[in-house]
């Protein structure tokens, strides 16, 4: 029996959703980027050193966006490719069993249970891409977001070395 497409359809559309508001928000700040540029460059052109300096700290930020949008977009595509294999492979987090708060929240307990069933899986297996998503995830249902950046970055690295090995 094959699942409801409608049901199907809904991941796809909140998928399409997120694509177009993360499109219109670069977009956003790509204008935003090139007004700042254009503006340091009236003040450096001016030729006055107040001027010239304002302009240069106005030209650095543009710099600094563009290098935060880049990195920030290629670790959510790292982040992205990652999950898609560990939902390919079966190796998911299951928190289905878990007990909730209201707010659909992860009771501290099971979230601190889960993580140390995780965190033993990782300790057999510290250089597996998939061990350390793995604990990412779990310290993220933690509440160690910290932590969880960390074990992701590991992840993506080890995956990479992964991918670029075969």
């Amino acid at each position: 029996m094959s699942a409801d497409p409608v049901t199907q359809a809904e991941p796809n559309r909140q998928v399409v959703k997120t694509v177009a508001l993360v499109a219109f928000l670069v977009l956003a700040l790509v204008f935003y980027f090139v007004r700042l540029g254009g503006l340091a460059i009236a003040y450096i052109a001016d030729g006055k050193p107040a001027g010239i300096a304002i302009g240069i700290g106005m030209l650095l930020l543009p710099i600094v966006g563009v290098w935060i949008v880049w990195t920030t977009l290629q670790a959510a595509l790292d982040h992205q490719r990652l999950a898609r294999r560990i939902h390919e492979e079966g190796r998911e987090v299951d928190t289905s069993h878990l007990a909730r708060r209201p707010s659909g929240r992860i009771e501290r307990d099971a979230a601190d249970a889960l993580f140390a069933e995780i965190k033993a899986e990782w300790e057999a297996d510290p250089d597996n891409w998939r061990s350390s998503y793995r604990l990412a995830r779990a310290y993220d249902y933690a509440g160690d977001r910290t932590r969880a950046r960390e074990t992701m970055r590991r992840a993506v690295a080890l995956e990479k070395l992964e991918r670029d090995g075969k």
